[in-house]
């Protein structure tokens, strides 16, 4: 009898635990550049792949790890749904396991959640070769920690996604992107004012000067907002949104400068550090080009009631995260411990000390 995937990577995940040989799990590799570069024996996820269950009138989508985005994009958008995270793939292979373990999310993070947040259950194989199941596949409300929410993030160091269930969402039914010449103080101003509003808003961002205010729900209201914010339409404007998604923008791609990812809560003023800035969820991900030292950096953050991570560049002996506080490491240590003992799970991704 042939066996299945699954149990050849719970076989895998078992020889190297005997062997105490570091396993490095990949679907596609598009996010290989984001955390700690990890050079161990691959673990490949990639051919775990198709939908296995999707529910359009109960708006939930379940689908293997190795599942291209792309494809669960395009079967959603056949029935005029989708995913309201809006993740960036960063590349064309990308997975639905690689998203979900990197929690990544887009524009309308802010007013849509992020992924973890859209995510309602979850499989895996630990470090001891055993299946998990977290959470459940319905829409409801559930008590006590869903721990399926702990492999967002996680950057695969707690074990090996094998599917997810997912939320999913109506597209809109209108979209309009205005954009206002301003320099960055006028704008975090500006959508500081607008994040307190009750426009039909689900993405702001400030790139080159410019104030991009995308406007989506239903005609009647996006229209009005339009006519009380005034500014320019967008022609192109899901250009725009995508190239910034994907981190295609000249700003992106341009690597004079170590780019850095200052995460803070929306309404904090500009922050005092030499570079370019691009400042994108309402002015709560903020993207620096900056040649400042790593601790400058991450002390201004932190002042300010966020944490900067190095998205690329940078000097090898810069850690890629924020260090974590005696307390919160260990508890990361305490949960690595619980999930993956043997420590063969993408070691160091996240943290040289778990």
């Amino acid at each position: 009898m042939q066996q299945s995937l699954t149990e050849i990577f719970q076989q895998q995940i078992l020889l190297a635990t005997d062997e105490g040989t570091p396993l490095r799990i990949i679907g596609s590799d598009s996010k290989q550049f984001l955390g700690t570069p990890c050079n161990s024996r691959r673990l490949k996820a990639g051919g775990h792949r198709g939908i296995i269950e999707y529910e359009p009138s109960e708006l939930v989508i379940r689908a293997r790890s190795g599942t291209p985005l792309r494809e669960i994009q395009r079967t959603l958008a056949e029935r005029r749904q989708q995913l309201a995270f809006e993740p960036p793939a960063f590349g064309d292979d990308a997975t639905l396991g690689g998203t979900i373990a990197c929690n990544l999310s887009g524009p309308a993070r802010p007013y849509a959640g992020a992924a973890r947040d859209h995510l309602l259950g979850a499989r895996i194989i630990n470090g001891k070769g055993e299946i998990l199941r977290f959470g459940g596949e319905v829409i409801k409300n559930v008590a006590g920690y869903d721990a399926s929410r702990l492999m967002c993030g996680a950057f695969g160091t707690l074990g090996l996604l094998l599917d997810v269930s997912l939320k999913v969402v109506p597209l809109e039914e209108t979209q309009v992107t205005l954009t206002q010449d301003m320099d960055s103080d006028q704008a975090l101003q500006t959508m500081t004012r607008l994040g307190r509003s009750a426009l039909p808003i689900n993405a702001l961002a400030h790139y080159d000067n410019r104030l991009y205010i995308r406007l989506a729900g239903n005609e009647h209201g996006v229209l009005g907002a339009q006519r009380q914010l005034g500014g320019e339409p967008l022609h192109n404007a899901a250009d725009f949104w995508l190239a910034l998604n994907e981190q295609q923008l000249a700003f992106f791609q341009n690597n004079d400068a170590p780019l850095w990812r200052v995460s803070l809560p929306f309404n904090r003023p500009s922050l005092e550090l030499d570079g370019q800035w691009l400042l994108d969820w309402a002015g709560a991900q903020r993207w620096l080009r900056s040649h400042t030292p790593a601790e400058q950096i991450r002390q201004q953050a932190a002042n300010h009631g966020g944490h900067a991570s190095l998205w690329r560049g940078g000097h090898a002996q810069d850690s890629r995260f924020t260090p974590l506080p005696a307390a919160l490491l260990h508890l990361h240590q305490r949960l690595k411990q619980a999930f993956d003992p043997a420590g063969i799970f993408n070691p160091g991704r996240l943290y040289t000390e778990q």
